[in-house]
């Protein structure tokens, strides 16, 4: 959505391609796109029925991508890795269209691995070992210009956070993350260090577990100064509200970083090729992050630990500024100019002598 807002305002023309079901099919033309919706799924390794499936229908996929690609008259063709953008990504391919590739983890997925050396660019959100030819830029991950100019007092007025106030945020996704779900809770509403807790929480629990935290938080000796939200649409005045971060370590952190704030980081164990513990090593290699992992969470030593770092004034200041020297808030832009720069000749005229706007499919 970042980069498609850039490339609208640089006069291209943005449609999006998705797979049928899921999220994009909403927030896409929410946000004023059109989107094509492709029939296709995740490869479950685990099941190879399913994964057979999957892989078929994703043959199939490719010839409802091509025939989007030539219906739309696509110059460019942006992927963001995953199942869909494997299936239009071999569809740019084979109609000889422009491709464009943005990896938003530690490791490139299986998509952007087969695609890679057919695509103009690839776009790294952070640096790859073995990544760093021509082919490869290191961009930073896009995010939404939202949380760049997103107003603190107002963003605190909103969550009935008072400008002297500490504040945590919670989050795990947006399905949510079960064992942050559980342990902050417990930590922060029902442990026996609650009832010490000086400092908000705004707690983004996802719809899964939400109602069982609402039960739970009811019934707890603490729930003071605890605010639950089953689904935040977007992060920009609950990362401009807070001082710290509780969070998963995926491509949000990119957004914490942008933010400024500094964060207590717990990797998902079952992430492909533990992509989110090298994205977590990266911020706190940086300064900005401690990380637990999920294993060794639980509610007493998450509480001792956000107590102190509440507590070191300098220590909060300190990783707040690592984690802004890390944020890269132009890549949302830098990606934008790859994408128009792969739809154009090298004397700029459009790709192909296509005299009309510059069409982009996402």
């Amino acid at each position: 959505m970042a980069v498609a807002a850039e490339l609208r305002a640089s006069g291209a023309e943005v449609s999006f391609l998705g797979a049928r079901g899921k999220i994009e099919a909403e927030l896409v033309p929410g946000a004023g796109y059109e989107i094509d919706l492709l029939d296709v799924r995740g490869i479950d390794r685990r099941n190879p029925l399913r994964a057979a499936v999957a892989v078929g229908k994703a043959v199939s996929g490719v010839g409802a991508a091509r025939r989007a690609l030539r219906e739309r008259g696509a110059d460019v063709v942006l992927g963001g890795g995953g199942y869909v953008a494997g299936t239009v990504g071999i569809a740019a391919v084979l109609s000889r269209t422009p491709l464009v590739l943005t990896e938003a983890d530690s490791h490139l997925g299986l998509a952007n691995r087969l695609l890679a050396r057919r695509a103009r660019r690839v776009c790294l959100a952070f640096p790859i070992d073995g990544r760093e030819g021509e082919r490869y830029l290191l961009t930073g991950r896009p995010i939404p210009a939202a949380v760049l100019s997103a107003d603190r007092a107002l963003a605190r007025a909103r969550f009935g956070v008072a400008a002297a106030d500490r504040c945590l945020l919670v989050m795990g996704g947006s399905q949510g993350a079960r064992s942050i779900n559980l342990t902050a809770v417990g930590a922060f509403a029902e442990g026996g260090r609650a009832g010490e807790r000086d400092f908000h929480v705004i707690h983004l629990s996802g719809e899964r577990d939400h109602d069982e935290i609402a039960r739970r938080l009811a019934s707890a000796p603490h729930p003071e100064r605890y605010r639950l939200i089953a689904y935040e649409p977007g992060l920009a005045d609950a990362l401009a509200a807070c001082d710290l971060v509780l969070a998963r370590s995926g491509g949000s952190i990119f957004e914490v970083t942008a933010a400024g704030k500094p964060a207590i980081l717990v990797p998902y164990p079952h992430a492909t090729a533990d992509h989110q513990r090298g994205n977590a090593e990266w911020m706190a290699g940086g300064g900005a992050a401690e990380i637990v992992a999920d294993d060794e969470l639980n509610a007493q030593t998450l509480a001792v630990r956000v107590a102190a770092l509440f507590a070191d004034e300098t220590r909060l200041v300190t990783m707040s500024k690592a984690s802004a020297a890390l944020a890269r808030p132009d890549a949302a832009r830098r990606i934008a100019d790859e994408v128009l720069a792969a739809g154009t000749t090298p004397s700029g005229a459009p790709y192909m002598g296509i005299d009309r706007k510059r069409r982009t499919g996402t």
